[in-house]
C-alpha cells in the first residue's frame, strides 16, 4: 500500500517514458525464432474475458547503461518496471502483422533486485471491433544476450485478477470495448512493484516461441516491429462541476486536488464538464468507503431524454444518456487507485457515488490525456478572426481521431475507415508534417486486401466490411503520399495493390460502358434525400444496385487518372496509357447516358430522375467539361435547387472541384456549417450537420487542410513535394499568413492583397526547394530562402 503522495508521483511520472521513440530492434530477431515463448494463464479458456498479471524478478550486479527489450501481448498489455508504468501496447495490427514494442528500460533498473510486471487483458467477445486477436498471450524477448534473462518462460509467474467483473453486456451504441468494473476487495494491490509476495502465483503455460514476419511456416502471431511512436500521455485536471446532487462540491476539489468527503449511507451525483472533448484515462484516488460503489459515466454531449443534443454548453433539462461507464467498488483501504484499462472519450463525466456504512474520501481525481503525438507545426492567420476558432476546433478534432491508427470517431467506433483516413492523412501532413501514421494506414489497408482485389473499408477490424469506393480512395492515398513524399521504395510496394483494386473495378464495367450493379456497400455520403431510402443501408446513390451509377463510374475514373500519373512516373507507360484510355471511355459513356441537356446537369443514373452535387463534382474533377463549362457547373452545384447535397465529408471533394475550375476563391463561403457547429457549443467537428451521431469526426476537420492548401494555395508542384506551388485564394480576406511543415523545412507565407488585385508577398521556402507563385494568371519563380514580391 503506497502513501498518496508517492502514488500520485508515480502516476504523474508514468507519462515521461512514453515521450521517447521506440528503440532499435536487434536485426537477428527479425530473421529467426525468438528464444522467448508466448506465455499465458494455465487454466481455462484463452479466448474469454480475463485480466491477468505477469511478474519476473531479476538481479543485477550493477545498474546497466543499456537494457533493451521487445514486448507484445494479446489483446493488450501495460508493462511496469519496478512499479513504474513504462509502455502500453501493442500498436494495433492484424495477426499477420502483430506489432511488438522495442524500448530501453535501463533508466528504470537498479543494482540488485528488480521486477518486470505486466497486466494483460483479453476482452473476449467484448473486445473492440478494431481489435483483432488470437488468444491471451504475453511475450518479452531480450534484445541481445545481455538482456535475455527477462525472456518469458516458465520462470515468470502469472495471476488471474478476479477483481475485474465480466461485463453483462456490451455498451449498446459503441463498439470500442466494455467499461471496467473492479471489486477492490479482490485486487492484488502492489502487484507491479518490488516487495510484493507472489508465491501463490502460478507458473504460466508456454505457447509457441515468438516468430518474426515471414520466416516460418507455423505461427500464432507473426511479429513485426512497431512503426509509429508511442502515444502522448499528459496529465489533465478534471473540468468544472456543473451540477451536484445531494452534496456540496466545487470545481476546486478536482482542479486543485482538494479531498472530497462523502458521508456514510449517501447517494450523490456530480456532473463534470471538461469544457471540450478529450480522450483520456480518468483516474481515481480514494480512501475508506468500504462497500461503496463509484460509477463514472461518459458522454460527448448531454441530451434532453429524446436524444436531442442542442447546444453542447447547456445542461438545463438535460442528462447524460449513456450506458458506457466504469465502476469501482472500494474495499475501505487507504489511497486506493483506479484507472481504466483503455482510454475514455468524453466532454461530460458523471460521477455517481453510493456509500454504505463508511464514509468515502475522494483524495484526487484527474486524467491522463492520450493521443498520437502529433505536433502542431503549422499555423494560419487572416484578417477574419472567426477562422482562428475553426482552425483550433479542427485541429482538436484531428488529434482526438488519431491514436495507434486513425479513428473515424473516438467515442463510438475508433475504427480506421479509408474514406475518413484519406482526409485525415492530408491534415496530418499539412499541420504536423508527420507522415508515419499515414504510412501505417496505407500499409494496413493493403494488408486488408481480399483475394478479389478490393481492400476492406476499415482496418484493422475483427469484422470485415467492404465499401468499394473506399478501395478507390485507398489508391488515392497512395497517390497523395507520392505527391507529398519522396519515398519510392514504400510507394512501389503498394503498386500491386493499386492494380488489384483497379482490376476489380474494370471487371464491373457492363455493356453500357459504365460500371454495372456492384456488390457490397457502395457508400458515397450520408446525404439526405433519395440516398437515405436505399436498402439495406443508406448513403448509396441511384444506380449503385441496379447499375450505371454516374457517381460510382466517375469515382473509378478519378482513380484511374491518378493511377495513370503514378504508374507513368515509375516507368510503366503501357499500363499508364491503358488507364488513361479506359478513363476516357468511361467519361464518354457516362456523359452520353447521364447528361441531362434540359437541366444542364449530370444525373446520378441514366434514368435521370435523381440529381446530386456529387455526380457533378466528380464530373468536374475528372475533366468531363471544358474550362468554361467547369465554372458553369460549379455555379450550378452551389446554387441549383433540388440537388442531393454533399455533407461535411464530401465537401472536401467539392473544394477540390472548385480548385480545378479556378473557383476556389469562393471557398470561405462554404464554412457556415463549421461556424454553426462552433455556435452550438461543439469543441470538435461533428460527423454530419445536426442531428448528428458523433460530435467528433475527423473527415470534418478538412478546413485545417484547406486553409493551407486552398486559401493559402500551398501544394506540391511536383512529386515528392520536390517543388512548391503557391496560388492564394483570398475570397473576402485581405491578409493571410501561414507556416506549414515541408520534408526539408518550413514554408512560410505572408500575403496582403491591396488595391483589389495587387499582391504584396513575403515567402520563405526551405533550402533546396524552388517553386512558383501563381497570381491572376501570372507565374513568378520562387527560389529557396526568403523573398519579397510585389505584383
Amino acid at each position: 500500500m503506497k502513501p498518496p503522495i508517492l502514488l500520485l508521483i508515480l502516476v504523474m511520472n508514468s507519462a515521461l517514458l512514453f515521450g521517447q521513440q521506440p528503440a532499435q530492434v536487434d536485426a537477428g530477431l527479425l530473421n529467426q525464432k525468438w528464444k522467448a515463448h508466448w506465455i499465458t494463464y494455465p487454466k481455462g479458456s484463452l479466448k474469454e474475458y480475463g485480466v491477468y498479471h505477469f511478474r519476473k524478478t531479476i538481479s543485477l550486479n550493477e545498474r546497466p547503461k543499456k537494457f533493451v527489450i521487445n514486448v507484445s501481448g494479446d489483446n493488450r498489455y501495460v508493462l511496469y518496471v519496478n512499479g513504474k508504468e513504462v509502455c502500453r501496447g501493442p500498436a494495433r495490427g492484424d495477426l499477420g502483422h502483430w506489432r511488438f514494442e522495442t524500448f530501453d528500460i535501463a533508466a528504470e533498473l537498479n543494482a540488485g533486485t528488480n521486477v518486470l510486471a505486466a497486466v494483460v487483458w483479453n476482452f473476449g467477445e467484448f473486445k473492440p471491433l478494431a481489435q483483432m486477436s488470437n488468444r491471451t498471450g504475453f511475450i518479452v524477448q531480450g534484445n541481445s544476450d545481455t538482456e535475455q534473462m527477462v525472456n518469458t518462460g516458465e520462470d515468470w509467474k502469472v495471476y488471474k485478477n478476479e477483481a475485474y467483473v465480466v461485463p453483462a453486456k456490451k455498451p449498446a451504441r459503441t463498439v470500442v470495448g466494455p467499461g471496467d468494473e473492479v471489486d477492490a476487495s479482490k485486487y492484488p494491490y502492489g502487484w507491479e512493484g518490488l516487495g510484493f509476495n507472489d508465491k501463490v502465483w502460478l507458473t504460466p503455460r508456454l505457447l509457441s516461441r515468438g516468430v518474426p514476419y515471414g520466416k516460418f511456416e507455423d505461427w500464432d502471431w507473426m511479429l513485426v516491429p512497431r512503426n509509429i511512436p508511442f502515444m502522448e500521455h499528459t496529465i489533465q485536471r478534471m473540468g468544472l462541476v456543473r451540477r451536484a446532487e445531494q452534496l456540496e462540491a466545487h470545481s476546486s476539489h478536482f482542479q486543485k486536488k482538494r479531498p472530497l468527503t462523502i458521508g456514510k449511507n449517501k447517494k450523490i451525483k456530480l456532473l463534470l464538464d471538461q469544457g471540450q472533448l478529450t480522450t483520456a484515462y480518468p483516474q481515481l484516488l480514494v480512501s475508506g468507503g468500504k462497500g461503496a460503489s463509484i460509477r463514472m459515466g461518459y458522454a460527448e454531449a448531454l441530451t434532453d431524454g429524446q436524444g436531442h443534443k442542442g447546444n453542447r454548453n447547456e445542461i438545463a433539462g438535460k442528462m447524460l444518456d449513456s450506458d458506457f461507464y466504469d465502476q469501482y467498488n472500494p474495499d475501505g483501504g487507504m489511497n486506493r487507485s483506479f484507472k481504466p484499462l483503455w482510454f475514455r472519450t468524453y466532454r461530460y463525466l458523471e460521477l455517481t457515488v453510493e456509500t454504505k456504512e463508511e464514509p468515502l474520501v475522494i483524495e484526487d481525481m484527474f486524467a491522463e490525456f492520450t493521443a498520437y503525438p502529433f505536433k502542431e507545426l503549422a499555423s494560419f492567420k487572416s484578417d477574419d478572426n472567426s477562422l482562428d476558432q475553426i482552425w483550433k476546433t479542427g485541429w482538436l478534432t484531428a488529434r482526438l481521431c488519431a491514436g495507434e491508427t486513425y479513428y473515424d470517431c473516438p467515442y463510438y467506433e475508433q475504427l480506421q475507415y479509408i474514406g475518413d483516413t484519406r482526409i485525415q492523412a492530408l491534415i496530418s501532413l499539412y499541420v504536423s508534417g508527420d507522415d508515419r501514421l499515414m504510412r501505417n494506414a496505407i500499409e494496413q489497408f493493403r494488408h486488408s486486401q481480399l483475394p478479389e482485389g478490393l481492400t476492406q473499408s476499415r482496418y484493422p477490424s475483427a469484422q470485415p466490411q467492404v465499401i468499394p469506393p473506399f478501395s478507390l480512395y485507398w489508391t488515392n492515398m497512395v497517390y497523395d503520399y507520392w505527391k507529398h513524399r519522396e519515398d519510392d521504395q514504400f510507394i512501389k510496394s503498394q503498386l500491386n495493390g493499386v492494380r488489384n483494386v483497379l482490376d476489380w473495378y474494370e471487371k464491373q464495367i457492363d455493356q453500357s460502358g459504365m460500371t454495372g450493379g456492384m456488390d457490397w456497400w457502395n457508400f458515397v455520403d450520408w446525404s439526405f434525400g433519395p440516398w437515405t431510402d436505399q436498402k439495406p443501408i443508406g448513403g448509396v446513390p441511384a444506380g449503385a444496385i441496379n447499375g450505371n451509377s454516374s457517381i460510382l463510374t466517375l469515382q473509378f475514373v478519378y482513380s484511374l487518372q491518378m493511377a495513370a500519373e503514378l504508374f507513368n512516373s515509375y516507368g510503366e507507360r503501357d499500363l499508364s496509357a491503358r488507364y488513361t484510355a479506359l478513363a476516357k471511355k468511361l467519361l464518354t459513356a457516362t456523359y452520353e447516358r447521364c447528361w441531362d441537356k434540359g437541366r444542364g446537369l449530370l444525373a446520378d443514373s441514366p434514368d435521370k430522375n435523381v440529381f446530386s452535387q456529387h455526380a457533378n463534382i466528380l464530373g468536374v474533377l475528372t475533366g468531363m467539361f471544358n474550362t468554361q463549362s467547369e465554372k458553369v457547373m460549379i455555379d450550378k452545384i452551389l446554387n441549383e435547387k433540388g440537388l442531393t447535397e454533399a455533407t461535411l465529408y464530401f465537401k472536401f471533394y467539392l473544394v477540390q472541384a472548385m480548385k480545378k475550375a479556378g473557383m476556389s476563391d469562393g471557398y470561405l463561403e462554404l464554412l457556415n456549417p463549421w461556424k454553426d457547429m462552433i455556435a452550438m457549443g461543439l469543441s470538435t467537428f461533428a460527423e454530419t450537420p445536426e442531428p448528428t451521431r458523433s460530435d467528433c469526426h475527423a473527415w470534418s476537420a478538412s478546413p485545417n487542410y484547406d486553409f493551407l492548401a486552398t486559401v493559402c494555395g500551398i501544394t506540391p508542384g511536383s512529386k515528392g513535394f520536390g517543388t512548391v506551388n503557391i496560388a492564394p485564394q483570398f475570397g473576402t480576406l485581405t491578409s493571410l499568413s501561414a507556416v506549414m511543415p515541408h520534408p526539408k523545412g518550413s514554408i512560410a507565407v505572408n500575403l496582403k492583397r491591396t488595391g483589389g488585385q495587387k499582391l504584396e508577398a513575403e515567402i520563405t521556402l526551405p533550402d533546396g526547394i524552388e517553386g512558383q507563385l501563381i497570381w491572376q494568371g501570372k507565374k513568378i519563380k520562387l527560389k529557396p530562402g526568403r523573398q519579397f514580391l510585389s505584383i
